[in-house]
């Protein structure tokens, strides 16, 4: 198999995403670096001992520089590897999951999603998303011929996938449960799935999510944030979703400026997490702003393909489950921050001050990386074998150029 290079587009926009959001967090995070490194102080500035008015800045440059050498790592590994890798993962990720919904730590939320390690939080969840892509891209290549059956195709999808989608929503991480489906029913589509079944499930998603709602206290409560968002509303869980609306709204056209905003200080929370979008809208503004989700749509494009073009079944599979993953998150927290989307706690990845999501994020793309060395224009049906739906597109787009 011949080796190309790495598709450079993808990697301008990770490196651009990246850079901005050291920029935004240098900005945004003054506030919460005085508040975790002087938790004691009264009236805290930066000119006192103690404080560090850029401890967020320092831990996530770190946190990137990490990441990169993740990024890197994994574009030189051959793709392969992770087909080889998929049970054992998966099997990992799983037992980790079902300990953290004993031993998880909560991070001031109601939520068991991180493990400490070393002064350090860990939140299984992020990994759980490559862990299901890396099992399902194998099984589906292997089980191609059943994929569209409904015995042997979409009850051990709903199976495996349940036992990734379970624990997570157990913890209760629903933004995360959220992204991590809408993954796998990406896959599970583009092998070659039945959309008749495809509906079954979705009505099926659609009940169990109305029991979460009416049984689940803080899911309610954000639900019920979502639909009285235009409404006046003084309750706690009105709050974050009125404050992100504050913060886009008040940042007009050209926003307010850099280190300019007024939302990071004091009323948004986790304004350098969840909420940078909207943080980072109230000092940009709309024009500077849109071109943030203008990069995750180029992730998309440049993305889908890679998976379009990939050279085997399994490598398509793994473009595709990665690209949907990471996109998909975007745009459900950019939902989120204009009012959208009902609160979900889920990150902006390449952007939001996160460990877990930053270096998941980059071993994810260092892989897309690594799959486009190998990239055959137009893969053809011999290739992906009949039945997915990559080899349709890929076959009718060659034929209209031609």
């Amino acid at each position: 198999m011949q080796k190309g290079k790495s598709d450079k587009v993808l990697l301008i926009i990770t490196f651009a995403l990246l850079l901005f959001g050291i920029v935004m967090i240098t900005s945004i995070g003054v506030p919460k670096s005085i508040q975790l490194s002087a938790p004691n102080v009264l009236y805290p500035n930066c000119d006192q001992e103690g404080v560090d008015c850029y401890l967020l800045f320092k831990n996530h440059v770190m946190r990137v520089i990490i990441g990169l050498v993740a990024l890197i790592i994994c574009a030189k590994i051959p793709y392969k590897f992770w087909k080889k890798a998929a049970p054992y993962l998966f099997g990992t990720i799983i037992i980790l999951l079902l300990v953290l919904l004993i031993a998880g730590s909560t991070y001031n939320t109601i939520a068991k999603s991180w493990f400490v390690v070393l002064n350090t939080s860990v939140q299984p969840a992020e990994y759980a998303k490559l862990a299901l892509i890396f099992y399902l891209a194998r099984w589906m290549e292997e089980r191609s011929r059943e994929v569209g059956s409904f015995q042997y195709g979409f009850i051990p999808f709903c199976i495996i996938s349940g036992l990734i989608v379970l624990p997570v929503i157990l913890q209760p991480d629903l933004g995360s449960a959220l992204v991590i489906i809408l993954t796998a029913v990406s896959i599970y589509f583009i092998a070659g799935a039945r959309i008749r079944h495809l509906l079954l499930g979705g009505l099926a998603a659609f009940l169990i999510s109305m029991l979460v709602i009416a049984n689940v206290s803080h899911v309610r409560e954000r639900f019920l944030a979502y639909i009285t968002l235009d409404k006046e509303c003084v309750e706690d869980y009105c709050w974050q979703s009125e404050q992100a609306n504050i913060a886009v709204g008040s940042g007009g056209i050209f926003g307010k400026g850099l280190t300019q905003g007024v939302q990071k200080s004091y009323w948004l929370p986790q304004a350098s997490d969840d909420f940078i979008f909207a943080a980072s809208a109230e000092e940009l503004g709309f024009l500077r702003i849109s071109l943030v989700v203008l990069a995750y749509l180029v992730i998309a494009y440049r993305g889908y393909k890679i998976a379009g073009s990939a050279p085997d079944k399994f490598s398509m599979l793994l473009a595709t489950g990665i690209t949907t993953w990471i996109t998909a998150q975007a745009f459900v927290n950019i939902g989120v921050n204009t009012g959208l989307l009902p609160v979900t706690g889920i990150t902006l990845p390449l952007v939001s001050y996160g460990g877990s999501s930053i270096l998941s994020t980059l071993i994810g793309l260092g892989i897309l990386l690594n799959i486009s060395k190998h990239s055959t224009p137009y893969a053809s049906n011999r290739v992906h074998g009949r039945g997915n739906r990559w080899s349709y597109y890929t076959e009718h787009r060659h034929n209209s150029e031609a």
